[in-house]
């Protein structure tokens, strides 16, 4: 039985609301002849089923094993074409590609003016929207429709599509430039994680400069967005936080200065509010993160603000991890619980739209809440279904942090009837790590200190290895880190015998 995110048949059923799944009812039954169609049957058993089980497919005898492949390409397609149609899933570059189909079909049939009426219009609107990419697609099936047949234009027809082509493709050829660099900046983290050294941050300096386009004066919103999408990917994997802050507030505002453009682009917009509230959750500054949240929350919950299953999938793992961090920043243990509660009654509606990396990462702040509040049974709980969760796809440095944070629990907590054992899986899993770091290894040098100790040495032994990660904190390589697993709190706590969220607090005022 395939694991059911496997099968992109069967996560497209479960991701489809009542109105959806109704709606594709009364698309395929629309001429009545598809009442017993096999495709149909097919989208009944899948939508009843709780897992992909394709023996179960073959068994009802819906059809052949041998056909069954082509047959879910067809439901695959036909549901496609059923929520093309849902007005819930229209939008502006949706109506833009429609108008240009028809404008196409017009051509074909040889009414060249209306053709050219459509897109004329069409192109404006995708020019106010800088859709550029689709406006110069446009204005090559008016230059075809001009050059091949007499449509009685005025006589500088022809140089208003030739610059009109120029302009466009110049600034194409600037926003590929721009999305190239920003990609290539992302797949650097994803393969070889943030800068660790001067060596590495010098080299990714090197590859930014050198990849920058030089001519970026006539920058409208796209390019404007692109540049700084590439400046903050720059920054966060140099791990310079307060640029990374600079260049994703300009993100930010840059949205608000055009609120058009929030409709247009709701993603890019949470996701630039995701960078920035980052930033300023590692830099510490806590009111700035107030202000921006709430204006954050304020832009996604009013009226005007797009609505489908994916932005909301986008807007839940955004704005509850940043609320989490909110609680972090002021100490706010107590009042985790309800903000707890809100996730989980959300979560299991959005797990099959978000993937895994994120929904762990959101499960390791929510162990961290409980480890705060002192919850801790819940709060090993979290952590072990990190722990035994392999996925590679998922960052090595989530599943050592949830290591270190259960052997702090465990010591904290008094269930520690299995933690010599745990350290020493802690320690090797730590030597099979690809990138590790002086706050690695410190951090494993602590417990395995701490934990073949005399009790009476433990506390010589936290002073001296609190004084080495602050020392490790004023660097910039390392304050990600201490900002995600904070040992150092936990160290003050365990110096002056009090909970981490007293020290977390008393650091927020």
């Amino acid at each position: 039985m395939a694991e059911a995110h496997k099968d992109f048949l069967f996560v497209l059923i479960k991701s489809l609301s009542k109105s959806e799944k109704r709606q594709f009812k009364v698309y395929v039954n629309r001429l009545g002849i598809n009442a017993d169609a096999k495709f149909l049957l097919l989208f009944d058993v899948l939508d009843k089923s709780k897992f992909y089980d394709e023996s179960k497919i073959i068994e009802r005898k819906i059809t052949t094993k041998q056909q069954l492949s082509n047959l879910k390409a067809h439901l695959y397609r036909q549901i496609l074409v059923s929520l093309r149609t849902n007005p819930s899933n229209q939008n502006n570059k949706i109506t833009i590609r429609e108008q240009l189909n028809f404008a196409t079909i017009l051509y074909n049939k040889g009414l060249y003016k209306q053709s050219l009426k459509i897109l004329d219009k069409t192109k404006q609107f995708a020019l106010s929207l800088e859709e550029k990419d689709i406006a110069y697609e446009i204005v090559e099936l008016e230059k075809v429709i001009e050059s091949q047949f007499i449509t009685r234009s005025s006589n500088s027809r022809a140089d208003e599509l030739i610059e009109d082509a120029k302009n466009l493709s110049e600034k194409n050829a600037l926003n590929s430039k721009l999305s190239n660099l920003s990609l290539k900046l992302y797949n650097l983290m994803l393969s070889n994680g943030y800068a660790k050294n001067e060596n590495e941050k010098l080299h990714i300096e090197k590859y930014f400069e050198e990849n920058l386009p030089v001519n970026t004066i006539q920058m409208g919103f796209r390019e404007k967005l692109w540049f700084f999408k590439a400046h903050v990917w720059k920054y966060l994997l140099i791990q310079d936080f307060v640029h990374a802050y600079e260049f994703s507030l300009k993100w930010v505002k840059l949205f608000y200065e055009h609120p058009e453009m929030i409709e247009n682009h709701p993603v890019w917009f949470i996701k630039g509010n995701n960078y920035l509230l980052n930033a300023l959750f590692i830099l510490r500054k806590r009111k700035r993160f107030d202000i921006w949240l709430n204006k954050l929350e304020t832009t996604i919950l009013s009226d005007d603000f797009p609505k489908n299953e994916n932005i909301e999938a986008i807007v839940f793992t955004n704005l509850y991890k940043a609320k989490i961090n909110s609680l972090f920043l002021h100490g706010d243990y107590i009042n985790s619980n309800e903000v707890i509660r809100k996730i989980k009654a959300h979560k299991e509606f959005h797990d099959h739209k978000i993937d895994d990396h994120h929904i762990l990462i959101l499960n390791y702040k929510i162990a961290s809440t409980y480890f705060g509040n002192q919850d801790y049974k819940k709060c090993l709980k979290v952590l072990d279904n990190i722990i035994n969760h392999k996925n590679t796809s998922v960052r090595e440095d989530l599943y050592f942090n949830s290591r270190i944070l259960s052997i702090m629990t465990m010591i904290d907590s008094g269930f520690d009837e299995n933690l010599d054992e745990f350290i020493d899986e802690t320690k090797t899993f730590y030597k099979k790590m690809k990138n590790t770091t002086r706050f690695h290894d410190l951090v494993i040098k602590l417990f395995s200190e701490k934990h073949y100790s005399y009790p009476n040495d433990q506390k010589k032994i936290f002073k001296k290895f609190l004084e080495e990660f602050k020392m490790l904190m004023k660097n910039n390589y390392f304050m990600r880190n201490l900002v995600y697993l904070d040992i150092i709190s936990w160290l003050e706590a365990k110096l002056s015998n009090r909970n981490i969220s007293e020290v977390i607090k008393e650091k927020s005022i």
